[in-house]
C-alpha cells in the first residue's frame, strides 16, 4: 500500500521546498500518491494541484478584507478535499494563517500532521506554541536554535537541516568559485513594498563608489521596467542570487533569507530594514529578538551590521560598506563568523528528512 500524501505550500518560497521534497519522495516512493495546494514547481515534481497558490497570494490586511468571502472559499476547498481522499499524512509547509486552520480541521479526522519550517514563535505570536503542542504531530525546524526553544515548551522538533544551505552547497559543487571583480551586489527584496523603500537608498548609498560596479537582484515577478523608474541603464540579473553573489565583493541585502543566503555565499554584508513608521512601532512592540537577520540569530551575537528604520539611510550604508570594502581585520572576524554559522546549521539534506518522516 502506497502512502497518499497531502502537501500544502502557500507561497513561492514554500512551493520551492515543497518541490524538493516532492522529488525526495518520488525517489523513495515512486508510487506514492502526493496531492494538495502547491504552485508551478510542485506541480512539474509530481504534484496534482487541488488549488494553485496564486489563488492565495493575497498580502496585506485591507487586501485580505477585500478578498475574505475568496479565501473562505479556498479554505472550504481544501478541507472537503481532505475530508474526501483521506490522506495517510499531511505535509504543511510554512504559511501558518492558513495552514493552521487546516491543522485543525485534519486533527478532527485522525490524521497525522507534519509541519515544515516552523512558525516563529519565538519571535512573535508564541501563543501559537499551544496550537502546535495540540495539533502537530511532527514540527521539523529548519534553524538549530529552535530546537531548545521547542524543548523547553514541550514539544520535540526535529532539526532537518536548512534548505538554503542545501541549495548553496549543491551550487558550489556544481560551480568554480568566481573571481572577485570589483561588484556590489543590491539584494533589495522580493516583495514590491520592500523594493520601493530599499532600493532608492541602496543605490544612493553606492553612487559614485569608484572602481566598482553594481548589480541587482531582480526579483521574481517583477519585469526591467519596475526596476528602471529608479535609474536607466541598471544591471539586472535575474533568477540567479547566487551567481550574483558570487562574483560580488560586498553586498547590502534587505532583512531576510538573503541575508543567510548571502553569508553562505561568503560575501561580507550590510544588512538593512526600513517600514512604515506605524508598522515598525507596532513590530517592535511585537517582536522579541535581538537581532533582525538570520545570521546574528543563529550565531547568537553581531556578527553583521543591522541597519533598521531611520539608521538605513545612504550616508550611514555607505559608511558601513567602506568599512567592509577597506578594513582586513574585520573581513577576517566575518570570515570566521561565516565558518561558525556553516558549522551550526551542518551538512543536512533537509528535504530527505522530510520525506523519511512522511513515509
Amino acid at each position: 500500500m502506497h502512502q497518499r500524501i497531502y502537501i500544502i505550500s502557500g507561497e513561492t518560497s514554500g512551493d520551492q521546498h515543497a518541490a524538493k521534497v516532492i522529488a525526495a519522495l518520488r525517489q523513495l516512493d515512486p508510487k506514492c500518491k502526493i496531492r494538495g495546494m502547491g504552485g508551478d514547481n510542485s506541480k512539474n515534481a509530481g504534484q496534482e494541484l487541488v488549488l494553485h497558490q496564486k489563488e492565495m497570494a493575497i498580502m496585506g490586511i485591507w487586501e485580505v478584507l477585500l478578498n475574505l468571502r475568496k479565501i473562505v472559499k479556498n479554505l472550504a476547498l481544501i478541507k472537503n478535499d481532505i475530508s474526501e481522499w483521506k490522506p495517510d499524512v499531511i505535509l504543511l509547509i510554512d504559511y501558518p494563517s492558513f495552514n493552521f486552520k487546516i491543522a485543525k480541521h485534519a486533527a478532527t479526522l485522525g490524521i497525522p500532521i507534519h509541519y515544515y519550517i516552523a512558525p516563529k514563535v519565538w519571535a512573535w505570536k508564541e501563543n501559537r506554541v499551544k496550537f502546535i503542542r495540540k495539533y502537530i504531530s511532527t514540527l521539523y525546524s529548519i534553524l538549530p536554535f529552535e530546537i531548545e526553544y521547542f524543548r523547553n515548551k514541550g514539544i520535540d522538533a526535529i532539526y532537518v537541516g536548512n534548505p538554503s544551505k542545501e541549495a548553496i552547497d549543491a551550487y558550489k559543487m556544481t560551480h568554480p568559485l568566481s573571481e572577485k571583480s570589483k561588484k556590489i551586489a543590491l539584494l533589495p527584496g522580493s516583495r514590491a513594498q520592500e523594493i520601493l523603500t530599499s532600493l532608492p537608498i541602496m543605490l544612493d548609498a553606492v553612487r559614485g563608489l569608484d572602481g566598482f560596479d553594481v548589480l541587482i537582484a531582480q526579483a521574481p515577478g517583477f519585469d526591467d521596467e519596475f526596476y528602471h523608474q529608479f535609474g536607466a541603464g541598471l544591471r539586472l540579473i535575474k533568477n540567479d542570487m547566487y551567481s550574483l553573489l558570487a562574483q560580488s565583493d560586498a553586498a547590502i541585502v534587505t532583512s531576510g533569507t538573503a541575508t543567510l543566503e548571502t553569508a553562505l555565499m561568503g560575501v561580507p554584508q550590510v544588512v538593512c530594514y526600513k517600514t512604515s513608521k506605524l508598522s515598525y512601532v507596532i513590530v517592535k512592540y511585537l517582536i522579541k529578538v535581538k537581532y533582525i537577520s538570520l545570521v546574528n540569530l543563529i550565531l547568537d551575537k553581531p556578527s553583521i551590521t543591522e541597519l533598521i528604520q531611520d539608521e538605513f539611510n545612504a550616508e550611514t550604508v555607505r559608511k558601513e560598506l567602506e568599512k567592509l570594502l577597506q578594513a582586513s581585520a574585520r573581513l577576517n572576524r566575518l570570515k570566521e563568523d561565516y565558518e561558525q554559522l556553516n558549522s551550526k546549521l551542518g551538512n543536512h539534506k533537509p528535504s530527505e528528512a522530510v520525506a523519511r518522516g512522511l513515509l
